[in-house]
Order: C-alpha cells, then structure tokens, then sequence
C-alpha cells in the first residue's frame, strides 16, 4: 500500500481534534515498518517509533522514508529506556534520552517519551529530575517521564525506579500516562490523570485488569476507565496526543492484529469527540 485512504481518516490531525497515534510496539513481532503501513490501512493519524533493537526504529532516515511512503508522520518517539534496550545506542542513559530528541527533532514530533531510571542507575537516578528539565530547554522537546509501576517477587513489592515508579508528586513539567502500568499499580487511571492536571501531555491508550502483569489490553477488555479519560479530555480541550498502546503478540495472523488495532482506534475516536455546540 502506497499513501494512505483519506476516506477512512476524520480530517488532518488538529487542534480542533486530539490527534491518535499507534505505538510502532503494536506491531510486535512484526517490525517498525509493519507500524507504519497498518496506520495508515487503518486511519491513524500517526505513530510513535519505540526504538529498540529492529535496526528501522534506529535509523532517522529509514523513519522519514516510511513516513512519505506511507503518508503518516511520526508523532513522538519512546526512548530506549525500557529493561530489554539497555544496550541500544550504548549504555549511556543521558545519550539515549538525547539522542532519542535528536531524532524527533528531525522528523517532526514534538515529544520524547522516557521511563523514570532503574534503581541501580544510580548517578542516573540522582541527576534524573533536573536532567529532563536540562534536556527539554536544551532541545525544545517535550519530555513527558511515564507513570510505571512496582515489581513483583513472591508477594513483595521490589523497588525497581528512582526517584520512583509514580511521579505523580516528583517535580516534572510533563508526564505520561500509561493506562495498563496505571492498572497494575492497582491505580484508578481517571483519578491518575486529574493527579497529572495540566502537566498530562501524552496518553498510552490500553486497559488492564488490575494483574501484576502489564497487560496492554484493547480499551473494555480490562478495568480501567478508558472511555472516562478520553472524554475527559476532549471536554479540557486537552492539547496532547493519544497513542495507542496495545499488545497484539497473541493474535494468530495479522487480520487479528489489525482487528484490535482498529478496535481501539474506533474507540479513541468515538470517546474524544467533541459535543458539536449549539446553534441559534
């Protein structure tokens, strides 16, 4: 497929919607470009490149080529800050986290999304608040640090983030809120974003059902109040972006895949329109 289908998109992305991304993460096992080309089949507005070890998520030009080809801009880029990347462009955590801006810059997405430190990323960990606000004046990117949740081991909670799990009270200018790591805290994810307030920049649509497991669910397969947050939002007149976060691993084919990715598109969409206003 070459472009994108202008019947099955509601207008361009704007401020007079809340744009909806898909998170390149969807597409495992298949690669970043498979991302690409099921947003664009499916009428998203764009997608956010989790970069991690398929070389195409690394490569800036390999990123803009997709982007014409297929006609969907990238939106925000992840960081490789998760446990499975800590190798990925070296093992300076600072470099990732600039690097990742770097990247954005060039192809036009104006936030970084990045996980709070690993407990025994010690240096890292004690810079890490002051750090972000350092790098964002320094890029002009939005870095918003997302909300994950405690490890664990044997019925124990094992502290795996500094300054912690939860910045819901650390000194951030802009945070993400992930709605599956919000269930496996065993968190309210509405509750969670009126904590957030106006310093909610980006949102990772899934649900969850409240196990230890990080699920990543299609919305109403799970718990938590994702039609509420939407909407939520759309009546603030929320400035952000929603990027759909859903695991697919278990779908046999990608007919399944693309299924619930349109699911939860469908969803997004329906629960962030805005009522049309009055008239007369």
């Amino acid at each position: 497929m070459s472009g994108t289908d202008p019947e099955r998109r509601d207008g361009p992305p704007g401020r007079d919607r809340i744009p909806v991304g898909l998170s390149s993460s969807c597409a495992y096992p298949e690669a970043t470009t498979a991302a690409f080309e099921m947003a664009g089949r499916l009428g998203y507005d764009g997608v956010e490149i989790m970069v991690w070890t398929d070389p195409v998520s690394q490569d800036v030009r390999a990123l803009e080529q997709l982007s014409g080809h297929y006609g969907v801009p990238v939106l925000a880029i992840h960081a490789p800050t998760l446990l499975l990347t800590q190798r990925t462009w070296g093992r300076d955590p600072w470099g990732k986290v600039e690097r990742s801006c770097e990247m954005a810059a060039q192809l036009g997405a104006g936030t970084v999304v990045v996980h709070p430190p690993f407990r025994w990323q010690r240096e890292y960990a004690a810079s890490f608040v002051a750090g972000v606000r350092r790098v964002e004046a320094s890029t002009g990117i939005t870095l918003a640090v997302e909300n994950m949740f405690p490890w664990r081991a044997r019925g124990r909670e094992v502290v795996a983030y500094a300054p912690g799990w939860d910045p819901t009270h650390l000194d951030y200018d802009h945070l993400t809120l992930d709605i599956s790591h919000a269930a496996t805290s065993g968190l309210d994810a509405l509750r969670l974003a009126h904590a957030f307030g106006d310093r909610l920049a980006h949102l990772h649509l899934c649900d969850g059902s409240g196990s230890f497991k990080d699920e990543h669910l299609v919305p109403g397969r799970g718990a938590q109040p994702c039609a509420e947050v939407l909407q939520w939002l759309a009546a603030r007149d929320w400035q952000g972006t929603v990027v759909v976060e859903v695991n697919t691993r278990k779908a046999r084919n990608r007919a399944e895949r693309e299924h619930d990715l349109a699911e939860t598109l469908a969803h997004a969409r329906e629960h962030l329109a805005r009522p049309a206003a009055a008239t007369g």
